[in-house]
């Protein structure tokens, strides 16, 4: 299969990294397009795909596309991919409300939640498959917990995740017409995404249909805005309208809850977990830090060249790096995943219902912020034709 890559930054080299390690499945990286000239020829001379002049142009030229644009722009490119035949994976937020800061969040919420049916009516419309690319999803330790769920039929009672760390490295991360919101859409989309398919996995393993959210509460800060905040230059604190900490708690259709943690003010490198609590097991999920290293490094600069973990401040004195990183968090899994489906015309684990029910627990839980936490209702996923 021919891949096409939709943008030229950050997003698009980790895909494209991820499918030179996609080896077996026969994808061949062909074509990259980006409306920045100079980002897109040098894009493509330094990985030796062609240059598409127009999206147009890369969806002749492919089999699948990945979305690593903006995220304003992924409705448009999965949109006219998929009614091109074309498959899609879509990059994380999986799409959103991308207004100025002070628009009334329920104005918010409704413009989401339509932006996700359209790319959901978009994919029932045609032939080919959406991937929603939340590698949480696949990351090892969620796919082992899934299985544990499947075969001893657990009922989940409560779940628990988090992903923190001390700030995003996007220049327009913090400006909320361009992220579409703040920690909450940049963090909580991936603990809370492993959790929305966990309660899918749990209802179809006990001979029903998925187990989907029912209602959302949430709180939303801006603590490095605070006027008593003091910089003390180990924080990312240049956001210009979104928060930068916050919390949501779902409720689901069978009465059962999760909460999800997401921050930019936690130090000492990216803290990725989830927790299940079951009626017949418990499992800690750790995405990162993981204990299978401990290194002490007395000296700076004797590790300058060694990639210990995101987002640590400093490798000097105990650390716990990551032996496989990309691994541990499931973005080899996600690709070849998402490729194997497209073969062979199997739905994937993590696509566009998914990327719906996540869009929509995340703006109904931006709406609930601004009424002080109150409980407020999900937008259902409408059933397929």
């Amino acid at each position: 299969m021919r891949a096409g890559i939709a943008g030229s930054g950050f997003a698009a080299e980790f895909h494209l990294a991820g499918l030179k390690g996609c080896t077996g499945l026969g994808v061949r990286p062909a074509a990259v397009y980006s409306p920045h000239a100079g980002r897109r020829e040098a894009f493509a001379a330094r990985h030796g795909l062609a240059a598409a002049a127009s999206l147009e142009e890369l969806l002749g030229q492919v089999d699948a596309v990945h979305v690593c644009a903006p995220p304003a722009t992924h409705e448009k490119i999965a949109c006219a991919a998929l009614a091109a035949g074309v498959h899609v994976i879509v990059e994380k937020p999986f799409t959103g409300c991308f207004a100025e800061a002070d628009t009334p969040r329920a104005e918010m919420e409704a413009a989401a939640v339509a932006s996700a049916r359209r790319m959901l009516a978009a994919e029932r419309a045609g032939s080919a498959t959406l991937g929603y690319a939340e590698n949480w999803v696949f990351a090892p330790a969620v796919q082992k917990e899934a299985e544990i769920v499947r075969k001893s039929r657990a009922q989940i009672l409560r779940m628990a995740g988090e992903e923190s760390h001390s700030g995003s490295h996007s220049p327009t991360y913090g400006i909320w017409r361009h992220s579409g919101g703040g920690s909450l859409v940049g963090k909580a989309c991936h603990p809370l995404t492993a959790i929305l398919f966990l309660k899918e996995e749990e209802g179809r393993a006990n001979g029903g249909a998925p187990i989907r959210p029912a209602t959302v509460s949430a709180r939303v800060h801006a603590l490095t805005r605070l006027p008593g905040y003091r910089d003390a230059g180990h924080l990312r604190a240049d956001y210009e309208d979104i928060e930068d900490c916050g919390s949501l708690h779902v409720t689901f259709a069978d009465g059962t809850v999760a909460d999800v943690f997401a921050s930019e003010i936690v130090l000492g490198g990216v803290y990725n977990w989830l927790e299940v609590f079951a009626n017949n097991h418990r499992t800690r999920c750790n995405l990162n830090p993981i204990d299978a290293l401990h290194t002490y490094n007395p000296v700076e600069e004797q590790l300058e060249d060694v990639y210990v973990v995101e987002k640590i401040g400093t490798k000097q004195g105990w650390s716990q790096p990551a032996p496989d990183e990309d691994w541990m968090h499931g973005y080899p899994q996600e690709l070849a995943h998402f490729y194997e489906c497209f073969a062979n015309g199997n739905a994937p684990q993590c696509g566009a219902e998914l990327g719906f029910v996540t869009t929509a627990v995340l703006y109904a839980a931006y709406r609930s912020a601004e009424q002080g936490g109150a409980e407020v209702p999900v937008a259902e996923l409408a059933p397929a034709p």
